[in-house]
């Protein structure tokens, strides 16, 4: 037994109104063609469905049944439609995104997580880039936000906000080497053996680059690509690290210390690029959620206090 839809939806809209004249009014029907509807309506159904008095109309028992089932049947209609149209759309250009390799461990994917499932209509494309070429590609209008590192920004003209602290710190076991040390130099630790970054990414790039040609001889036991691993890496013992204080899972017991360098207190940048959409809706809200996720990784361990069952982040 299959059952018209908008008749579905007329006798729904009837039983709210308790009247038929007053939901014809609305749905631009003449009396007579809704009275029609609903009459085809029970011949379809073989049962009266309407109680019809002078001070308008109610369900039967049998309407009651089929007005339940019609919301949902109608529930799952719409559900459907939306689920088709949003491939009959004609697909929007992701947003552009690029940050450096620290913003891309932690911060942007936060961010992501909140935005996409809050907007499932927008799209996302996220790259990891240096701040140079991050800044290029704004002002060229091929990227849409970008985050960067205050002091190789090159104030090109972007607009700009401050996004959040990201200083640079070394981490190693719980326990180890850098237990009750206060701070020490990016030399200091050297002293010891390292993990590290892969030459090609650009946080070790970044680092070189500080350090200059009388950077210390550095032993490095492994390098990998990410800076997930390598945070591990240090925890386990392999060797010291230096990385990005907000890369650090707040619940991962380690050793952190501050590196006395003052090119290890960097700041991230939020900047937006020249593209049209740069001031549009979906641009501001990816923004937003920037924000909120750099709000929420506060630069400072020692804000999530001690975690049971784990040693504590000692902040050096």
């Amino acid at each position: 037994m299959r059952y018209d839809l908008t008749d579905l939806r007329l006798f729904l809209h009837i039983l709210t109104e308790g009247s038929i004249t007053a939901r014809a009014d609305r749905m631009h029907l003449s009396l007579p063609s809704a009275s029609a509807r609903v009459r085809s309506l029970e011949h379809h159904a073989g049962v009266a469905l309407l109680i019809r008095g002078r001070r308008g109309v109610r369900p039967t028992p049998a309407g009651t049944t089929l007005a339940r089932h019609a919301r949902d049947v109608l529930d799952r209609t719409a559900r459907l439609e939306s689920a088709v149209a949003s491939y009959t759309r004609p697909p929007a250009a992701p947003l552009i995104l690029l940050g450096g390799g620290s913003a891309m461990h932690r911060l942007v994917p936060q961010a992501l997580i909140s935005f996409l499932r809050a907007h499932p209509d927008t799209d996302v494309t996220a790259s990891e880039s240096r701040t140079p070429q991050t800044e290029r590609k704004l002002a060229d209008g091929e990227a849409d936000l970008g985050v960067l590192l205050d002091d190789e920004a090159g104030g090109c003209g972007l607009r700009t906000e401050p996004l959040g602290d990201d200083p640079l710190v070394v981490i190693g076991q719980a326990g180890g080497i850098l237990a009750g040390r206060t701070a020490l130099t990016y030399g200091e630790a050297a002293e010891h053996p390292l993990v590290g970054l892969d030459a090609n990414s650009s946080l070790r790039r970044w680092i070189e680059k500080h350090l200059g040609p009388h950077a210390p001889a550095v032993r490095h036991r492994t390098t990998v690509t990410d800076l997930g691993v390598l945070i591990s890496l240090a925890a386990a013992g392999a060797g010291l690290a230096v990385v990005p204080r907000r890369a650090i899972d707040p619940h991962q017991s380690l050793e952190v210390c501050q590196l006395q360098e003052r090119w290890a207190r960097r700041h991230h940048l939020l900047a937006w690029g020249v593209t049209d959409r740069a001031t549009s809706t979906a641009t501001e809200t990816l923004a937003e959620h920037l924000r909120q996720a750099a709000r929420s990784e506060p630069a400072d361990p020692s804000a999530h206090g001690n975690n049971l069952g784990r040693l504590p982040f000692h902040d050096c």
